[in-house]
């Protein structure tokens, strides 16, 4: 038997019994619907929750702290950085080096003697930090590039004025007034700060380049708004150099280690598994996801509860299927035993039925996924006006989702349901003789 008369007579036989049939899809449709919306339902959940954690900080960064290490621990050195640059999982890592008062920057009669950043300018791409003007430092920047904070353009000061105004500052009409210095134009000078008075070591300023504004973002760390930005290999030169000056010695036997590393990782459902790893080493660390798994692991169980009362459903479909399979075969059994004794062969029978049934569950499985368009955008428009919120729990903001793979999803499972309760009719029929199905009336 060919597959298209294999097709044509099981669908005959389901529109010979339309009442039956209608029903038995519309059971399958109510459970399709019914697991499909609760799975959105979760899924909007989910991204609800990750929205507003994104608000309070990038989900995807892994803090590393190391203060005050033990002499034994792990270095958290240039070689560890590297190790967990190396790790797969991982997109972007750098080291945070801060420093305050070992030097400045001279341009005119202004001078800037506030916060400086050491960092790899390589990882602030995948890191997300954005410019107002200029751009991101290419790998391979000469020395002396600097990116410089939205607000520390105004941290340029003239030391002989007194009672001076830091920060940014509006003019009458509430627009920011433009600071004292350009620093994409004007000509920036590094200077090493003397500490001791009666030294009188003269040392030739350092030209710096600055090669872009970073826009402020305070859910970033390090925060670009009030800092200047230098390569973090460059900066502890400078910051030797200032050592040096100062007659500042340096414990050669003590280990380097960096206070505080940030790294990205490249997927948000990593981001536990490289915190573990890190965490192995022996490494104190920080990150959204000691906030976000909890919140995860709440939405699973409400997906878990909302999906078995919709499972519930489907599996009253599936009964409701049997029973229509099995009633079709009593009142097709001299049907069946025809094609018995025709030759027709035995696995042909069983594919027949096996058809039937999952037909029922495709039939129903497009039905309730239509169903669920309908149910989630007026649950979806309940929420938007916040009338079904208190009554659900559920936060503002909040909206159902029903992402391609869920429709293909729900449809395929809803065959599978079928195709799973046809086996037992289908086996049925296919143990009925063929001589007392003839006989029979």
């Amino acid at each position: 038997m060919r597959c298209s008369d294999m097709l044509q007579m099981s669908l005959s036989s389901l529109l010979k019994r339309k009442i039956r049939t209608v029903l038995t899809v519309a059971g399958v449709t109510i459970g399709t619907c019914a697991i499909v919306s609760t799975v959105s339902l979760s899924l909007g959940i989910q991204q609800s929750m990750n929205e507003t954690l994104a608000t309070m900080g990038d989900l995807t960064l892994i803090q590393i702290y190391n203060y005050n290490p033990a002499p034994d621990a792990t270095p958290l050195d240039s070689a560890m950085v590297d190790t967990i640059r190396a790790m797969p999982e991982v997109a972007a890592v750098t080291p945070v080096l801060n420093q305050y008062g070992s030097f400045l920057i001279r341009s005119g009669k202004y001078q800037y003697q506030d916060s400086f950043t050491g960092v790899d300018f390589s990882a602030l791409g995948p890191l997300g930090y954005q410019l107002l003007e200029g751009a991101l430092p290419e790998e391979g920047a000469p020395e002396g590039t600097i990116l410089v904070g939205q607000n520390a353009q105004y941290s340029f000061v003239n030391p002989k004025r007194n009672n001076q105004y830091w920060g940014i500052q509006y003019d009458e009409n509430g627009n920011p007034v433009e600071p004292d210095v350009d620093v994409m134009t004007d000509k920036l000078e590094l200077e090493f700060v003397i500490t001791d008075p009666e030294n009188n070591t003269k040392v030739r300023p350092v030209r710096l380049t600055c090669a872009g504004v970073m826009m402020e973002d305070y859910n970033k760390n390090p925060s670009p708004g009030y800092t200047i930005f230098l390569d973090i290999d460059y900066m502890e030169k400078l910051i030797q150099e200032s050592n040096r000056i100062n007659g500042v010695k340096e414990d050669p036997t003590k280990p380097k280690n960096y206070e505080n590393v940030v790294v990205k990782v490249g997927n948000i459902n990593q981001v536990a598994q490289v915190e573990d790893a890190i965490q192995a080493y022996g490494f104190q660390t920080s990150s959204m996801e000691t906030i976000r798994e909890p919140l995860m692991q709440q939405s699973s169980t409400i997906q878990l509860i909302l999906g078995s009362l919709g499972g519930i459903t489907l599996v009253v479909a599936a009964l409701g299927i049997v029973n229509t399979m099995t009633m079709s075969i009593y009142e097709r059994t001299r049907e069946i035993g025809v094609m018995k004794v025709l030759g027709c062969v035995v696995g042909n029978i069983r594919a027949m039925f096996l058809v039937e049934a999952a037909s029922i569950g495709f039939l129903g499985g497009i039905a309730g996924v239509l169903l669920s368009y309908g149910a989630t955008s007026l649950l979806n428009m309940l929420l938007s006006t916040g009338s079904g919120m208190g009554m659900m729990g559920l936060s503002a903001g909040t909206s159902a989702v029903m992402p391609p793979w869920l429709v293909l999803a729900g449809i395929l499972f809803a065959t599978l349901v079928g195709l799973v309760a046809g086996i037992y009719p289908a086996n049925r029929a296919v143990r009925i003789s063929a001589i007392a199905a003839i006989h029979q009336e």
